[in-house]
């Protein structure tokens, strides 16, 4: 049995929706994960960051404000000080993501998501 195709969701986010809607207009009905209600756990995140091979702070919404007020713009912190913070500010977490057939993608843009289809 394989996984179910998994969107990392914010419903305020345009590109989400819209990667949504791609989705959707294919056929896939995707568990969606409400990421800032109910954030990933640190393995999670890391297993998302493994599958985009990106680093953490690579997946980070830099322009953030929490992202200045926490001071995470300091290159001297850690990816796991970077973990900790999007876990604890899931605001801070790039999105869409989208998990499938064992692989990831940032849907930014949208039609990035097509290749794990």
């Amino acid at each position: 049995m394989t996984e179910p195709t998994r969107i990392f969701h914010n419903p305020r986010c345009s590109k989400s929706r819209q990667t949504l809607e791609l989705l959707t207009e294919r056929g896939i009905e995707p568990e969606i994960i409400r990421y800032l209600e109910t954030p990933p756990t640190e393995q999670e995140l890391k297993d998302i960051l493994n599958a985009l091979n990106l680093r953490p702070r690579e997946l980070m919404r830099t322009k953030e404000k929490e992202y200045k007020e926490q001071g995470l713009n300091n290159p001297e912190l850690s990816d796991e000080q970077l973990i900790a913070a999007m876990i604890a500010t899931p605001k801070l977490i790039e999105r869409p993501i989208v998990i499938a057939n064992g692989k990831a993608a940032l849907g930014r843009p949208p039609e990035n998501v097509l290749s794990i289809l």
